[in-house]
């Protein structure tokens, strides 16, 4: 059964650094541009970063542009968010999730991500 599995995540102080691994299962991430998006208590789910599949074109939102880093490691079928200087407004549970443009597309359990000022 193809899955995506989260790791990393947890609680950091504000200017701190954490790093989350979304791992592919029965499915080559390779084939599939990966998004981060993150939902905080009380919003709507925010899409934050994300890698083609193609040429690992990256894409940022504007409040995370310079701190947080997507990168894809093929032979590791893992696709990995590197954030760095984080705010408290960066709290939020962060999901991964699989795309190539059809059915099916496929998504992490979701990470909490917790940040302490």
């Amino acid at each position: 059964q193809a899955q995506l599995v989260q790791s990393g995540g947890g609680l950091v102080q504000s200017g701190g650094s954490l790093t989350l691994s979304c791992t592919a299962s029965g499915l080559s991430l390779r084939d599939y541009a990966v998004a981060w998006f993150r939902q905080a208590p009380g919003k709507g789910r925010e899409a934050v970063s994300a890698i083609s599949d193609e040429d690992d074109k990256t894409f940022y939102t504007d409040s995370v542009k310079g701190r947080f880093t997507v990168s894809r490691d093929s032979a590791k079928n893992t696709v990995y968010l590197q954030m760095n200087a984080l705010k408290p407004e960066d709290t939020a549970v962060y999901y991964c999730n699989a795309d190539r443009g059809y059915a099916p597309v496929y998504w992490g359990q979701g990470t909490q991500v917790t940040v302490s000022s």
